[in-house]
């Protein structure tokens, strides 16, 4: 089994930060690429960034000079910090990682979200 769970959500007026934390465990070899993505109502959900095991980033260009994600090799983290928040990055925001589990074989896997909601 699997895990990944967000945490760090909340409720933060524009121009404000936010920090959301991704932490993966269970049976778990190694992390490939982990990602962020968000999503709101009536929405395809959207990559905001990407980060692979070797630290190349990528970012969504609505977040680009914004955002910043990172990782933490030996514990299995991720994290998103978000400056600048402005109402349209109001989502629900999802980690997922391309994990190799212990027998070898490969799964992406997603966590449950965490409600971001930018509004004064």
């Amino acid at each position: 089994q699997v895990q990944l769970v967000e945490s760090g959500g909340g409720l933060v007026q524009p121009g404000g930060s936010l920090r959301l934390s991704c932490a993966a465990s269970g049976n778990i070899f190694t992390i490939r690429t982990m990602n962020w993505y968000r999503q709101t109502p009536g929405k395809t959900r959207e990559l905001v960034a990407s980060i692979t095991s070797g630290g190349s980033t990528n970012y969504g260009d609505s977040v680009k000079g914004r955002f910043t994600i990172s990782r933490t090799n030996a514990n299995n983290t991720m994290s998103l910090q978000m400056n600048s928040l402005k109402p349209e990055d109001t989502a629900v925001y999802y980690c997922s990682a391309a994990i190799v589990r212990l027998e070898g074989s490969v799964m992406n896997y997603w966590g449950k979200g965490t409600l971001v909601t930018v509004s004064s």
